[in-house]
Protein backbone atom coordinates (compact mmCIF):
# COMPACT_ATOMS: atom_id res chain seq x y z
CA UNK A 1 0.00 0.00 0.00
CA UNK A 2 1.32 3.37 -1.65
CA UNK A 3 0.32 6.50 0.93
CA UNK A 4 0.03 9.43 -0.56
CA UNK A 5 -0.73 11.43 2.64
CA UNK A 6 0.83 15.01 1.15
CA UNK A 7 -2.03 17.09 2.85
CA UNK A 8 -2.08 14.56 6.13
CA UNK A 9 1.47 14.91 6.51
CA UNK A 10 2.33 19.04 6.55
CA UNK A 11 2.72 20.20 9.67
CA UNK A 12 2.13 16.68 11.67
CA UNK A 13 3.51 15.34 14.79
CA UNK A 14 4.23 11.61 15.12
CA UNK A 15 5.72 9.80 17.87
CA UNK A 16 8.17 7.76 15.60
CA UNK A 17 9.37 8.71 11.63
CA UNK A 18 11.02 6.14 9.99
CA UNK A 19 13.10 6.94 7.06
CA UNK A 20 13.62 4.04 4.64
CA UNK A 21 11.68 0.82 3.71
CA UNK A 22 14.68 -1.75 2.83
CA UNK A 23 15.29 -4.73 5.23
CA UNK A 24 15.90 -2.58 8.72
CA UNK A 25 13.35 -0.52 8.31
CA UNK A 26 10.19 -2.76 7.68
CA UNK A 27 12.00 -4.87 10.78
CA UNK A 28 11.55 -2.17 12.87
CA UNK A 29 8.00 -0.83 11.77
CA UNK A 30 7.18 -4.50 12.12
CA UNK A 31 8.47 -5.04 15.62
CA UNK A 32 7.04 -1.09 16.21
CA UNK A 33 3.36 -2.72 15.03
CA UNK A 34 3.42 -6.14 16.96
CA UNK A 35 3.67 -4.29 20.20
CA UNK A 36 1.20 -2.11 19.28
CA UNK A 37 1.95 0.92 17.52
CA UNK A 38 -0.78 1.89 14.96
CA UNK A 39 0.57 2.38 11.27
CA UNK A 40 -0.80 5.74 9.96
CA UNK A 41 -1.43 7.14 13.36
CA UNK A 42 1.69 6.62 15.91
CA UNK A 43 4.56 6.17 13.56
CA UNK A 44 4.82 6.37 9.86
CA UNK A 45 7.18 5.06 6.87
CA UNK A 46 9.16 7.19 4.62
CA UNK A 47 10.74 6.10 1.42
CA UNK A 48 12.80 7.47 -1.26
CA UNK A 49 12.25 4.99 -3.92
CA UNK A 50 9.51 4.85 -6.37
CA UNK A 51 8.41 1.37 -5.16
CA UNK A 52 9.22 -1.35 -2.53
CA UNK A 53 12.69 -3.39 -3.00
CA UNK A 54 14.70 -1.35 -0.62
CA UNK A 55 18.57 -1.24 -2.47
CA UNK A 56 17.89 -4.64 -3.87
CA UNK A 57 15.13 -2.66 -6.32
CA UNK A 58 18.78 -1.02 -7.93
CA UNK A 59 20.43 -4.31 -8.19
CA UNK A 60 21.69 -5.54 -11.43
CA UNK A 61 20.06 -8.38 -13.54
CA UNK A 62 22.49 -11.44 -13.26
CA UNK A 63 22.26 -11.04 -9.27
CA UNK A 64 20.23 -13.87 -7.70
CA UNK A 65 19.41 -15.11 -4.37
CA UNK A 66 20.95 -19.11 -4.24
CA UNK A 67 18.15 -21.31 -2.90
CA UNK A 68 19.12 -21.72 0.55
CA UNK A 69 19.75 -17.87 0.88
CA UNK A 70 17.19 -17.04 3.84
CA UNK A 71 19.68 -13.87 4.52
CA UNK A 72 17.14 -10.89 3.23
CA UNK A 73 14.16 -12.18 5.51
CA UNK A 74 11.62 -10.28 6.92
CA UNK A 75 10.04 -11.04 10.93
CA UNK A 76 7.43 -13.23 10.61
CA UNK A 77 6.96 -13.82 6.93
CA UNK A 78 10.13 -15.93 5.60
CA UNK A 79 11.34 -15.69 1.79
CA UNK A 80 11.28 -19.24 1.36
CA UNK A 81 13.45 -20.62 -1.56
CA UNK A 82 13.69 -18.44 -4.50
CA UNK A 83 14.22 -19.57 -7.80
CA UNK A 84 18.02 -19.26 -8.27
CA UNK A 85 17.17 -17.85 -12.08
CA UNK A 86 15.20 -15.19 -11.12
CA UNK A 87 16.67 -11.75 -10.23
CA UNK A 88 17.18 -10.82 -6.73
CA UNK A 89 15.56 -7.91 -7.41
CA UNK A 90 12.19 -8.87 -8.81
CA UNK A 91 12.38 -11.80 -5.69
CA UNK A 92 13.15 -9.14 -3.23
CA UNK A 93 10.82 -6.15 -4.52
CA UNK A 94 8.17 -8.39 -4.65
CA UNK A 95 8.53 -9.70 -1.27
CA UNK A 96 9.38 -6.44 0.37
CA UNK A 97 5.78 -5.33 -1.28
CA UNK A 98 3.84 -8.49 0.05
CA UNK A 99 5.11 -7.71 3.40
CA UNK A 100 4.20 -3.93 3.25
CA UNK A 101 0.50 -5.05 2.31
CA UNK A 102 0.24 -7.46 5.59
CA UNK A 103 1.31 -5.01 7.86
CA UNK A 104 -0.78 -2.54 6.03
CA UNK A 105 2.38 -0.45 6.25
CA UNK A 106 0.97 2.48 4.58
CA UNK A 107 4.57 3.35 3.60
CA UNK A 108 4.53 7.06 1.59
CA UNK A 109 6.63 7.37 -1.20
CA UNK A 110 8.94 8.79 -3.09
CA UNK A 111 9.43 10.80 0.47
CA UNK A 112 12.91 12.14 0.36
CA UNK A 113 14.32 13.07 3.44
CA UNK A 114 16.10 16.56 2.97
CA UNK A 115 17.33 17.17 6.58
CA UNK A 116 16.59 17.17 9.92
CA UNK A 117 17.03 19.36 12.45
CA UNK A 118 16.25 20.26 16.38
CA UNK A 119 16.23 23.19 18.39
CA UNK A 120 17.41 22.10 21.35
CA UNK A 121 20.52 19.85 21.05
CA UNK A 122 19.39 16.57 21.91
CA UNK A 123 15.95 17.37 23.55
CA UNK A 124 12.55 18.53 22.13
CA UNK A 125 11.04 17.47 18.68
CA UNK A 126 12.76 16.82 15.84
CA UNK A 127 12.23 18.78 12.60
CA UNK A 128 12.22 17.30 9.27
CA UNK A 129 12.57 18.33 5.61
CA UNK A 130 11.09 16.35 3.65
CA UNK A 131 10.42 15.79 -0.48
CA UNK A 132 7.16 14.05 -1.75
CA UNK A 133 6.41 14.31 -5.34
CA UNK A 134 8.42 17.94 -5.75
CA UNK A 135 6.81 19.08 -2.93
CA UNK A 136 8.89 20.77 0.64
CA UNK A 137 6.80 19.73 3.67
CA UNK A 138 7.89 19.68 7.17
CA UNK A 139 6.79 17.42 9.86
CA UNK A 140 8.21 16.48 13.21
CA UNK A 141 8.58 13.55 15.77
CA UNK A 142 9.77 12.32 19.25
CA UNK A 143 11.85 9.86 17.78
CA UNK A 144 13.60 8.69 14.52
CA UNK A 145 14.57 5.48 13.07
CA UNK A 146 16.73 6.27 10.09
CA UNK A 147 17.48 3.18 7.89
CA UNK A 148 18.52 4.52 4.93
CA UNK A 149 21.48 2.45 4.75
CA UNK A 150 24.31 2.85 2.32
CA UNK A 151 23.63 2.09 -1.58
CA UNK A 152 22.44 5.44 -2.41
CA UNK A 153 25.98 7.05 -1.15
CA UNK A 154 28.54 5.20 -3.69
CA UNK A 155 32.30 6.05 -2.58
CA UNK A 156 35.18 6.92 -5.17
CA UNK A 157 38.22 7.77 -3.64
CA UNK A 158 40.35 10.63 -5.04
CA UNK A 159 42.76 10.18 -7.33
CA UNK A 160 44.82 12.86 -8.96
CA UNK A 161 43.65 12.98 -12.34
CA UNK A 162 40.04 11.47 -12.15
CA UNK A 163 38.59 13.97 -13.54
CA UNK A 164 41.36 13.77 -16.87
CA UNK A 165 40.23 10.40 -17.36
CA UNK A 166 38.66 10.18 -21.27
CA UNK A 167 37.24 6.86 -20.90
CA UNK A 168 34.56 5.40 -18.92
CA UNK A 169 34.37 5.35 -15.17
CA UNK A 170 31.48 3.66 -13.38
CA UNK A 171 30.29 2.53 -9.82
CA UNK A 172 29.09 -0.88 -8.34
CA UNK A 173 26.06 0.96 -8.00
CA UNK A 174 25.61 1.62 -11.75
CA UNK A 175 26.77 -1.74 -13.12
CA UNK A 176 23.97 -3.21 -15.18
CA UNK A 177 25.56 -5.89 -17.26
CA UNK A 178 28.52 -7.63 -18.30
CA UNK A 179 27.86 -6.80 -22.35
CA UNK A 180 28.34 -3.65 -21.65
CA UNK A 181 32.17 -4.36 -21.78
CA UNK A 182 33.04 -6.22 -24.07
CA UNK A 183 35.96 -5.41 -26.03
CA UNK A 184 37.39 -2.83 -23.16
CA UNK A 185 40.04 -3.09 -21.12
CA UNK A 186 38.43 -3.14 -18.00
CA UNK A 187 40.29 -1.77 -14.55
CA UNK A 188 38.38 -3.14 -11.54
CA UNK A 189 39.03 -1.51 -8.24
CA UNK A 190 38.22 -3.20 -4.84
CA UNK A 191 39.36 -5.69 -2.78
CA UNK A 192 35.13 -6.80 -1.65
CA UNK A 193 33.58 -9.84 -2.66
CA UNK A 194 31.70 -7.68 -5.48
CA UNK A 195 35.13 -6.92 -7.47
CA UNK A 196 35.94 -10.55 -7.23
CA UNK A 197 32.68 -11.93 -8.54
CA UNK A 198 32.93 -9.06 -11.15
CA UNK A 199 36.43 -9.50 -12.26
CA UNK A 200 35.63 -13.39 -13.06
CA UNK A 201 32.43 -12.60 -15.23
CA UNK A 202 34.02 -9.82 -16.77
CA UNK A 203 36.94 -12.08 -17.52
CA UNK A 204 34.85 -13.98 -20.20
CA UNK A 205 34.23 -10.73 -22.28
CA UNK A 206 37.28 -8.76 -21.82
CA UNK A 207 41.14 -8.15 -20.82
CA UNK A 208 40.73 -7.12 -16.84
CA UNK A 209 43.22 -5.52 -14.26
CA UNK A 210 42.68 -5.43 -11.16
CA UNK A 211 44.07 -2.86 -8.05
CA UNK A 212 44.05 -3.39 -4.80
CA UNK A 213 45.16 -1.04 -1.96
CA UNK A 214 46.35 -3.98 0.01
CA UNK A 215 46.77 -7.68 -0.56
CA UNK A 216 43.52 -9.35 -0.95
CA UNK A 217 42.02 -10.55 1.96
CA UNK A 218 41.36 -13.59 1.14
CA UNK A 219 40.79 -16.17 4.51
CA UNK A 220 41.08 -19.85 5.44
CA UNK A 221 38.84 -18.62 8.20
CA UNK A 222 35.00 -21.37 7.70
CA UNK A 223 32.53 -18.95 7.63
CA UNK A 224 29.92 -20.27 9.89
CA UNK A 225 28.10 -18.88 13.03
CA UNK A 226 30.50 -17.94 14.90
CA UNK A 227 32.76 -16.42 12.25
CA UNK A 228 29.33 -14.05 11.79
CA UNK A 229 29.42 -13.25 15.39
CA UNK A 230 32.93 -12.19 15.55
CA UNK A 231 32.52 -9.93 12.46
CA UNK A 232 29.70 -8.46 13.83
CA UNK A 233 31.33 -7.80 17.25
CA UNK A 234 34.85 -6.21 15.11
CA UNK A 235 32.39 -3.73 13.40
CA UNK A 236 30.74 -3.16 16.72
CA UNK A 237 33.78 -2.46 18.72
CA UNK A 238 34.64 0.54 16.63
CA UNK A 239 31.25 2.07 16.29
CA UNK A 240 30.70 2.05 19.77
CA UNK A 241 34.13 4.02 19.72
CA UNK A 242 33.27 6.49 17.49
CA UNK A 243 35.36 5.34 14.92
CA UNK A 244 33.71 4.92 11.27
CA UNK A 245 33.38 1.46 10.19
CA UNK A 246 36.27 0.02 8.24
CA UNK A 247 35.63 -1.56 4.85
CA UNK A 248 34.27 -4.59 5.02
CA UNK A 249 36.14 -6.94 3.31
CA UNK A 250 39.03 -5.89 5.85
CA UNK A 251 36.47 -7.29 8.33
CA UNK A 252 34.47 -10.69 7.16
CA UNK A 253 37.84 -11.55 4.41
CA UNK A 254 36.92 -13.61 1.26
CA UNK A 255 36.57 -17.07 1.31
CA UNK A 256 38.41 -19.90 -0.18
CA UNK A 257 35.77 -20.81 -2.97
CA UNK A 258 36.91 -22.72 -5.68
CA UNK A 259 35.98 -20.10 -8.48
CA UNK A 260 38.38 -18.06 -6.52
CA UNK A 261 41.31 -19.91 -6.41
CA UNK A 262 41.08 -20.82 -10.20
CA UNK A 263 40.83 -17.41 -10.42
CA UNK A 264 44.15 -16.80 -9.19
CA UNK A 265 45.88 -19.84 -11.01
CA UNK A 266 44.62 -18.29 -14.12
CA UNK A 267 45.96 -14.59 -13.33
CA UNK A 268 42.24 -12.80 -13.06
CA UNK A 269 42.35 -12.96 -9.08
CA UNK A 270 45.73 -11.20 -8.96
CA UNK A 271 46.45 -7.38 -7.42
CA UNK A 272 48.82 -5.59 -8.98
CA UNK A 273 48.39 -2.81 -5.81
CA UNK A 274 47.12 0.61 -6.25
CA UNK A 275 48.08 3.19 -8.96
CA UNK A 276 48.51 6.48 -7.45
CA UNK A 277 47.84 9.00 -10.84
CA UNK A 278 44.96 8.38 -13.12
CA UNK A 279 45.85 9.70 -17.33
CA UNK A 280 43.81 10.57 -19.95
CA UNK A 281 44.12 7.07 -21.10
CA UNK A 282 45.38 4.66 -18.39
CA UNK A 283 46.78 4.97 -14.78
CA UNK A 284 50.05 4.97 -13.01
CA UNK A 285 51.22 2.54 -10.74
CA UNK A 286 54.47 3.12 -8.71
CA UNK A 287 57.00 0.70 -7.84
CA UNK A 288 55.86 -1.49 -5.37
CA UNK A 289 57.76 -4.99 -4.29
CA UNK A 290 55.68 -7.64 -3.01
CA UNK A 291 57.85 -8.86 -0.37
CA UNK A 292 56.92 -5.38 1.48
CA UNK A 293 53.31 -7.01 2.87
CA UNK A 294 53.33 -9.65 4.65
CA UNK A 295 49.52 -9.48 5.94
CA UNK A 296 46.48 -8.07 4.48
CA UNK A 297 46.07 -6.14 7.59
CA UNK A 298 43.01 -7.99 8.34
CA UNK A 299 40.78 -7.07 11.38
CA UNK A 300 38.10 -9.26 13.50
CA UNK A 301 37.90 -12.42 12.06
CA UNK A 302 40.03 -12.22 8.92
CA UNK A 303 43.12 -11.15 10.77
CA UNK A 304 45.95 -13.36 10.39
CA UNK A 305 49.78 -13.20 10.50
CA UNK A 306 50.00 -14.44 6.64
CA UNK A 307 48.68 -14.37 3.70
CA UNK A 308 46.01 -16.96 2.72
CA UNK A 309 46.34 -17.10 -0.61
CA UNK A 310 49.85 -14.44 -1.83
CA UNK A 311 49.87 -15.26 -5.11
CA UNK A 312 47.34 -13.66 -5.38
CA UNK A 313 49.34 -9.99 -4.83
CA UNK A 314 51.66 -9.49 -7.64
CA UNK A 315 52.25 -5.63 -7.44
CA UNK A 316 54.78 -4.57 -10.29
CA UNK A 317 57.98 -4.24 -8.87
CA UNK A 318 58.64 -1.30 -11.23
CA UNK A 319 56.58 1.96 -12.09
CA UNK A 320 54.39 1.77 -15.34
CA UNK A 321 51.77 2.94 -17.19
CA UNK A 322 48.61 0.51 -17.83
CA UNK A 323 46.22 1.60 -20.72
CA UNK A 324 42.61 0.58 -19.70
CA UNK A 325 39.11 2.18 -21.39
CA UNK A 326 37.08 1.60 -18.41
CA UNK A 327 37.82 2.23 -14.57
CA UNK A 328 35.14 0.31 -12.57
CA UNK A 329 34.96 1.47 -8.95
CA UNK A 330 34.32 -1.50 -6.37
CA UNK A 331 35.22 0.87 -3.54
CA UNK A 332 31.70 0.16 -1.15
CA UNK A 333 29.37 2.76 0.23
CA UNK A 334 29.53 4.86 3.04
CA UNK A 335 25.96 5.58 5.26
CA UNK A 336 23.55 7.44 3.94
CA UNK A 337 23.55 10.23 6.68
CA UNK A 338 23.88 13.20 5.17
CA UNK A 339 20.48 14.23 6.24
CA UNK A 340 21.53 14.52 9.79
CA UNK A 341 24.68 16.62 9.29
CA UNK A 342 22.92 19.70 10.91
CA UNK A 343 22.35 17.27 14.18
CA UNK A 344 26.55 17.50 14.47
CA UNK A 345 26.43 13.93 15.51
CA UNK A 346 29.95 12.92 14.04
CA UNK A 347 32.86 12.49 16.14
CA UNK A 348 36.38 14.24 15.76
CA UNK A 349 37.10 10.87 14.26
CA UNK A 350 34.44 11.07 11.51
CA UNK A 351 32.13 8.24 13.33
CA UNK A 352 29.28 8.43 15.01
CA UNK A 353 29.54 7.17 18.68
CA UNK A 354 27.45 4.81 19.26
CA UNK A 355 25.51 3.20 23.26
CA UNK A 356 24.43 0.45 21.52
CA UNK A 357 24.63 -1.02 18.11
CA UNK A 358 21.50 0.82 17.06
CA UNK A 359 21.33 4.06 19.84
CA UNK A 360 23.21 6.81 19.05
CA UNK A 361 25.31 8.24 22.43
CA UNK A 362 25.18 11.81 22.59
CA UNK A 363 21.22 11.69 21.03
CA UNK A 364 18.75 9.66 22.57
CA UNK A 365 15.73 10.64 20.01
CA UNK A 366 17.62 8.56 17.25
CA UNK A 367 18.44 5.29 16.61
CA UNK A 368 20.48 4.15 13.58
CA UNK A 369 19.63 1.04 11.74
CA UNK A 370 22.05 0.94 8.59
CA UNK A 371 25.44 1.63 10.37
CA UNK A 372 28.00 -0.07 11.16
CA UNK A 373 27.26 -3.63 11.51
CA UNK A 374 23.35 -3.15 11.03
CA UNK A 375 24.24 -2.49 7.82
CA UNK A 376 24.84 -5.96 6.21
CA UNK A 377 22.15 -8.17 5.75
CA UNK A 378 23.12 -10.22 8.38
CA UNK A 379 22.36 -7.87 10.66
CA UNK A 380 19.61 -5.21 9.03
CA UNK A 381 16.52 -7.28 11.15
CA UNK A 382 18.30 -7.88 13.95
CA UNK A 383 18.71 -4.33 14.17
CA UNK A 384 15.04 -3.40 13.30
CA UNK A 385 14.42 -5.24 16.38
CA UNK A 386 16.74 -3.86 18.53
CA UNK A 387 16.03 -0.44 17.65
CA UNK A 388 11.93 -0.88 18.26
CA UNK A 389 12.77 -2.40 21.51
CA UNK A 390 14.63 0.22 23.05
CA UNK A 391 12.19 2.77 21.61
CA UNK A 392 9.34 1.33 22.85
CA UNK A 393 11.14 1.70 26.48
CA UNK A 394 11.64 5.02 25.81
CA UNK A 395 8.19 6.13 24.47
CA UNK A 396 6.84 3.83 27.91
CA UNK A 397 9.33 5.93 30.65
CA UNK A 398 7.88 9.27 28.80
CA UNK A 399 4.39 7.99 28.63
CA UNK A 400 4.53 7.17 32.11
CA UNK A 401 6.27 10.42 33.15
CA UNK A 402 3.22 12.44 32.01
CA UNK A 403 1.08 10.35 33.52
CA UNK A 404 2.32 11.01 36.73
CA UNK A 405 2.40 14.64 35.84
CA UNK A 406 -0.98 14.69 34.88
CA UNK A 407 -2.26 13.08 38.03
CA UNK A 408 -0.16 15.38 39.85
CA UNK A 409 -1.93 18.12 38.43
CA UNK A 410 -5.37 17.02 38.74
CA UNK A 411 -5.03 17.05 43.02
CA UNK A 412 -4.26 20.71 42.74
CA UNK A 413 -6.94 23.42 44.30
CA UNK A 414 -7.46 26.25 42.19
CA UNK A 415 -6.17 29.89 42.16
CA UNK A 416 -2.73 31.30 41.99
CA UNK A 417 -1.10 28.92 44.14
CA UNK A 418 -1.78 25.88 41.81
CA UNK A 419 -0.98 27.81 38.61
CA UNK A 420 2.35 28.17 40.42
CA UNK A 421 2.40 24.15 41.23
CA UNK A 422 2.01 23.04 37.94
CA UNK A 423 5.04 25.31 36.84
CA UNK A 424 7.45 22.93 39.04
CA UNK A 425 5.13 20.30 38.09
CA UNK A 426 6.01 20.65 34.69
CA UNK A 427 10.13 21.58 34.74
CA UNK A 428 10.02 18.09 37.36
CA UNK A 429 8.48 16.67 34.59
CA UNK A 430 10.69 17.60 31.39
CA UNK A 431 13.47 16.87 33.88
CA UNK A 432 12.54 13.23 34.64
CA UNK A 433 11.65 12.55 31.09
CA UNK A 434 15.37 13.49 30.17
CA UNK A 435 16.87 12.01 32.81
CA UNK A 436 15.01 8.61 32.41
CA UNK A 437 16.00 8.96 28.75
CA UNK A 438 19.07 10.19 27.89
CA UNK A 439 22.32 8.32 27.17
CA UNK A 440 25.77 8.89 28.81
CA UNK A 441 27.30 12.71 27.90
CA UNK A 442 30.50 12.27 25.46
CA UNK A 443 33.46 14.95 25.02
CA UNK A 444 32.99 13.87 21.34
CA UNK A 445 29.92 16.09 21.35
CA UNK A 446 31.79 19.27 21.62
CA UNK A 447 34.05 18.64 19.15
CA UNK A 448 32.59 20.62 16.35
CA UNK A 449 32.70 17.89 13.86
CA UNK A 450 31.94 18.38 10.08
CA UNK A 451 28.36 19.39 8.91
CA UNK A 452 29.08 17.55 6.18
CA UNK A 453 28.04 13.90 6.72
CA UNK A 454 31.34 12.00 4.90
CA UNK A 455 33.83 15.37 5.41
CA UNK A 456 35.03 15.27 1.35
CA UNK A 457 36.83 18.49 0.46
CA UNK A 458 35.31 20.49 -2.31
CA UNK A 459 38.32 19.95 -4.43
CA UNK A 460 37.96 16.66 -4.37
CA UNK A 461 34.10 17.18 -5.29
CA UNK A 462 34.96 19.43 -8.28
CA UNK A 463 37.17 16.85 -9.98
CA UNK A 464 34.54 14.39 -9.93
CA UNK A 465 33.50 13.39 -13.54
CA UNK A 466 29.87 14.82 -14.41
CA UNK A 467 28.69 11.27 -15.00
CA UNK A 468 29.76 10.62 -11.38
CA UNK A 469 27.73 13.19 -10.12
CA UNK A 470 24.94 12.38 -11.51
CA UNK A 471 25.22 8.86 -10.25
CA UNK A 472 25.28 10.41 -6.97
CA UNK A 473 29.18 9.15 -6.22
CA UNK A 474 30.78 10.35 -3.38
CA UNK A 475 34.53 11.33 -3.82
CA UNK A 476 36.83 11.76 -1.36
CA UNK A 477 40.60 12.26 -0.75
CA UNK A 478 40.49 9.44 1.79
CA UNK A 479 43.17 6.14 1.41
CA UNK A 480 42.36 4.89 -1.85
CA UNK A 481 40.42 1.00 -2.30
CA UNK A 482 41.24 -1.62 -0.75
Amino acid sequence: MVCRLTELLVDSHWRVVIIGAGQAGLSAAHYLWRDGLKPGRDFIVLDASDGPGGAWRQRWESLTLGSTNHIADLPGFPLGAPDPSVPASEIVTDYYSRYEKELELCVVRPAEVAHVTSDDTGAGPLKLTVMLDGERLHLTSDYLIDATGTWTHPYVPYVPGIAEFEGKQLHTAQFREVEDFRGLRTLVVGGGISATQFLLELATVTDTLWATRRPPNFTAREFDGNWGLEVERAVRSRTLAGLPPASVVRTTGLPLRREFLDGVESGVLVSRGMFDEILPHGVHFPARPAEEAVTSEGLGPSHSDRLALPQSWQPFPEERIEEVDVIFWNTGFRAALNHLAPLHLRTREGGIAMDTEVAVRDDHRIFLVGYGSASSTIGATRAGRIAARELLKRLETTDTAETTGHENLTTQAPGTEAADSNKATNSSEATNRDAATAGPTSDAATASPPTDDESVPAVALDAVPQAQRRAGATVSSAPAAE
